[in-house]
């Protein structure tokens, strides 16, 4: 059983002090029921993610109470990603032949403050001050660095792009340019990323509808479907978020994995991708995604990147709509809003920041802590 999205919707990301984290997913869960254009009533299941604002299932108290199974979704920051795909796998199975996928958040200003001990992990780790994801992804890319020889200036052009893209994206949070040599001279966080090359936490909130593929030109004449859809975890040995040691043989991460599988289930290969968004914490993060993914080897992204190949006009368009960087990361939300702006590019919507040529597939993937990643394949 293939499965479609028929519906989307978003509420912008950014802060909107009049409206609770709930009230953004509720708006944009109504938008995406009127794109696909149906009723909450016509919804068989639900499921939804949100870290700070609330169970994803009180979207039922805003909607209307139905008494649809509505299933709350947390894995970090691939919630969204781990929504979508729960609820591709409950039409897949033939049980229901069309529901929601809802993400929102509302996050405090400031870094995100995670706790140790909720991720089986002593005390010692926070007050050693390691419990800070900007030290660890400015660690990781440090290394990455060194390696693959990925110069700060590569690190200033993906932010300078992001940011680029941004204007472009009425829903994006960040929307003015911001010269690289700007952001490479900006306040340092943690060495070598300074404070533009960060994504912040945020607020927005995303939905999709999805259905039986068989189903979907009864709601949309631009259905898109999924061909892919893969979850996975940290293995032993791969270097991940809140990981309290490292083993002496490094393998590959749970990116590297979720990849593989994805586009062993689509049938298709990177160069087949027309449109990347890739989970891009930070400037560095965007860089190793992209050979984790497969879209190129470890170190080709210092000429990929200078050469503007990551543009929307560029041979590989990357985070069309801003990312992360200038997006923000309300974290029930992050995912999904990849796959909005993907089918967007696949139904030729997205405005002046359209991927040209008449892009076909598409590829999402975010990355969370304690170290799992999600990957869609999508195709119109």
């Amino acid at each position: 059983m293939d499965v479609a999205i028929v519906g989307i919707g978003i509420h912008p990301f950014g802060r909107t002090e009049e409206r609770s984290g709930l009230q953004q997913g509720a708006y944009a869960a109504r938008l995406a029921l009127k794109d696909a254009g149906v009723e909450w009533q016509d919804m068989e299941f639900g499921f939804g993610g949100s870290v700070s604002a609330g169970n994803a299932d009180a979207l039922t108290n805003e909607l209307g109470l139905t008494g649809l199974p509505f299933i709350n979704v947390a894995n970090g920051c691939a919630t969204g990603g781990s929504s979508l795909i729960s609820a591709y796998n409950a039409i897949k199975s033939g049980e229901y032949d069309i529901g929601m996928v809802a993400g929102f958040d509302k996050h405090d200003r400031g870094a995100f403050n995670a706790d140790p001990t909720e991720m089986g992990i002593g005390e010692w780790y926070g007050e050693a001050g390691l419990m800070m994801t900007t030290q660890f992804f400015a660690m990781k890319i440090q290394r990455y660095m060194d390696s693959f020889n990925i110069s700060k200036s590569t690190l200033a052009k993906v932010a300078e792009k992001a940011f680029k893209n941004g204007t472009q994206n009425p829903n994006a949070w960040r929307r003015e340019e911001i010269p690289a040599e700007v952001i490479a001279e900006a306040p340092m966080v943690s060495d070598p990323l300074t404070k533009y090359m960060f994504c912040a936490p945020g607020e927005g909130g995303v939905a999709l509808i999805l259905c039986r593929a068989d189903k979907a030109k009864q709601y949309t004449d631009k259905p898109i479907y999924l061909k892919g859809a893969a979850f996975r975890s940290r293995r032993y040995g791969s270097f991940e978020v809140f990981a309290p040691s490292q083993a002496l043989v490094q393998v590959d991460g749970p990116s590297v994995d979720a990849s593989k599988a994805a586009f062993a289930m689509a049938g298709v290969s990177p160069k087949d991708i027309d449109v990347i968004q890739l989970q891009d914490t930070e400037s560095g993060a965007e860089i190793m995604h992209m050979a984790e993914n497969g879209f190129c080897e470890h170190g080709e992204q210092e000429a990929l990147i200078q050469a503007g190949e990551t543009n929307i006009n560029g041979s590989m368009p990357i985070n069309t709509d801003g990312g992360c960087i200038a997006s923000g990361e309300p974290i029930g939300a992050t995912g999904l809003r990849q796959v909005y702006e993907t089918c967007l590019q696949l139904r030729g919507e997205a405005g002046s920041r359209q991927v040209p040529n008449n892009p076909k597939l598409g590829y999402t993937h975010v990355y969370g802590a304690p170290g799992i990643s999600a990957v869609t394949i999508l195709e119109r």
